[in-house]
């Protein structure tokens, strides 16, 4: 293993552009990782934390999500945020290797922290307050995917290479982690005000604001010289959105399909949306100043770790879904917990996840540091596909001891894939394209994350859609319920059984409606409204979607193993620097890394 390209020789004027005066480069590397670890942990507790807390929140604004006119809003609500963060990520990074990555993730800062204010103060009700929490967390996203696209570029200026792993490391760990702390976040203080979600992001924001003007600065360097690609930016935002767009409302029904994927709207928006990425690829190919550095491909570490990443998004990103579902729908009621309170006790159930991403993440990321990115980045994925397969054997009523453990299983998987991967992709990357490369980066993760649970979803439904109406139908017949009645709840789509499990409703009540319920006797009323009807009704069916997820999974995990094995030997780059001046690198590029320089060949794999 060792270092790619040429070694840069230090000169007086070197060092000096690469330490400004009066700054201790030990001390302000610590600053950087603290402050970006916490950006980028708010940023993605964020995400989740809405999860656990939508009962509250439609509560709080007086609307219904399960309404058919309200699925919108319970949609863009989950996912709104996540979209916009995808589309961003590698124009915010390019506008950070342009004009400063420490001032594009300042202003992320605070414009973070605003709109977490504006959403915490909504004094809306119905739909009105429910489109404006929408777009105000599409805004809080736009703050949010400047953090995201500059934090990894900022550290990797600020560390030196023998320890970027380590730091990148705890850096990714804690946006993974942040996911499934927002779980637990939001269900101990939705219960209490649905605004303190969002009210507790802002005196964060702040002093991260704050703390970041004050200390954060911008390393010298080659800055990025040209202007915003607005071509690129425009098909490549319309496209990924378009896609995004016919992902979410291909899960939801659609004129008597239990899915939508046959809808115009979706066939429509599908296809506009891969045009249009064309549309963009085209456009980036032959731009002097393209957005999306597409010659950056020709580094095999970039490509083969943004393709793992892709990959293991894809197969890890409907996880948190699935297994919240199948604790709040299926284990928690069966084991005595209300409806009402498995939102909280889900996102507490899966804590071994997280400690298993905190645990494996730094300590891959800093040996890494020492052996390369590709055995901790392969090995993760190979034994994150053993999880799901160790996973999918489980009865659908497990024993918690061995479910945690394997929660604890995945997570070390995990980390020991994102932390290495990570490290190994912004190491490949030149200074001057490491906010936009990074960007890059995120969008695989951030976009695969979408098109998981879109996959994962489709799935789940299909496995539902396949015995769940029989069984419903003869349980509620059984029970003492009119025939038309289940009947009509029987072929309900599958989806809103999902959500309904998945909010924490009693499913049974919104399938059938209370009203109905009030004619039962008070026994068969108790029965079907109890904590072990649905739970029973629903596992057989539950459990065929859930293997087909699970194997889909365990099929994402292997492939992403064997492209993050391509990457090939530890590489990182080094400038060279001809009589103390580092030379110039043009945009376009002509080097075997696409960036103006011929490259030492790779070394041999192993």
């Amino acid at each position: 293993m060792g270092r790619q390209g040429n070694s840069a020789v230090e000169s007086p004027w070197y060092r000096t552009m690469l330490t400004p005066a009066g700054v201790d480069d030990e001390h302000y590397k610590w600053i950087a990782l603290s402050n970006t670890t916490l950006g980028v942990l708010m940023a993605t507790i964020d995400l989740s934390i809405v999860l656990i807390a939508l009962p509250d929140v439609f509560r709080g604004i007086h609307l219904t999500p399960l309404t058919p006119g309200n699925t919108f809003y319970l949609l863009w609500m989950i996912l709104g945020f996540m979209v916009v963060t995808s589309v961003l990520v590698v124009s915010l990074g390019r506008l950070g290797d342009m004009y400063g990555r420490v001032k594009m993730y300042n202003l992320g800062f605070a414009v973070y922290t605003f709109f977490s204010l504006l959403l915490a103060i909504c004094w809306l009700t119905g739909p009105a307050g429910a489109m404006y929490l929408v777009i105000m967390r599409i805004f809080q996203g736009v703050g949010a995917a400047f953090l995201l696209a500059n934090s990894s570029a900022i550290l990797t200026d600020a560390f030196p290479e023998h320890q970027r792993g380590m730091a990148l490391g705890i850096n990714q760990v804690a946006g993974i982690s942040g996911s499934f702390i927002g779980l637990v976040l939001g269900g101990l203080l939705g219960p209490i005000n649905w605004r303190l979600i969002f009210l507790v992001s802002v005196p964060v924001g702040i002093v991260g604001t704050a703390w970041g003007y004050l200390m954060l600065h911008e390393v010298p360097r080659r800055r990025m010289a040209g202007k915003i690609d607005w071509p690129g930016n425009i098909t490549f935002a319309l496209g990924l959105v378009g896609i995004m767009i016919g992902i979410t409302y291909g899960i939801q029904p659609y004129n008597g399909h239990v899915m939508g994927w046959t809808s115009p709207t979706v066939l429509i928006s599908l296809t506009l949306g891969v045009l249009l990425l064309v549309a963009f690829a085209i456009i980036e190919a032959r731009s002097d100043d393209p957005m999306f550095r597409l010659t950056l491909f020709r580094i095999r570490a970039f490509s083969a770790g943004s393709l793992s990443t892709l990959l293991a998004s894809i197969g890890r990103g409907g996880l948190m879904f699935m297994l919240i579902i199948w604790l709040q729908g299926i284990w928690l009621p069966e084991h005595g917990y209300s409806f009402a309170s498995t939102p909280l006790w889900a996102g507490i159930y899966m804590l071994p996840l997280t400690a298993g991403f905190l645990i494996a993440g730094p300590t891959c990321g800093y040996l890494s540091d020492h052996f390369g990115s590709r055995p901790f980045a392969t090995g993760g994925m190979l034994a994150a596909a053993l999880s799901f397969l160790l996973l999918e054997m489980l009865p659908v009523n497990f024993n918690y001891a061995v479910f945690g453990f394997l929660l604890l299983f995945n997570g070390l998987a995990m980390g020991a894939f994102a932390a290495p991967n990570r490290a190994g992709v912004m190491n490949s990357l030149p200074p001057q394209h490491r906010g936009v490369g990074g960007g890059m980066n995120s969008t695989f993760q951030n976009a695969g994350q979408v098109l998981s649970i879109g996959i994962f979803f489709t799935l789940m439904i299909i496995g539902l859609a396949s015995t769940l109406p029989t069984n419903l139908f003869h349980g509620l017949v059984a029970h003492g319920l009119p025939v038309s009645v289940a009947e009509r709840a029987s072929h309900l789509p599958p989806v809103s059984t999902l959500f309904a499990a998945f909010l924490g409703y009693s499913p049974i009540q919104h399938l059938v409606g209370a009203k109905v319920l009030l004619h039962l006797p008070a026994a068969q009323r108790t029965v079907v409204t109890g904590r072990g009807f649905f739970p029973t009704i629903i596992a057989s069916a539950f459990k065929n979607g859930l293997h087909a997820a699970f194997d889909f999974a365990i099929l994402a995990c292997l492939v992403a193993a064997g492209a993050s094995w391509m990457r090939g030997g530890k590489y990182v780059y080094v400038e060279a620097v001809h009589a103390g001046v580092p030379e110039t690198i043009d945009g376009a590029g002509t080097g075997a890394d696409g960036t103006g320089r011929s490259l030492q060949p790779e070394p041999a794999a192993g």
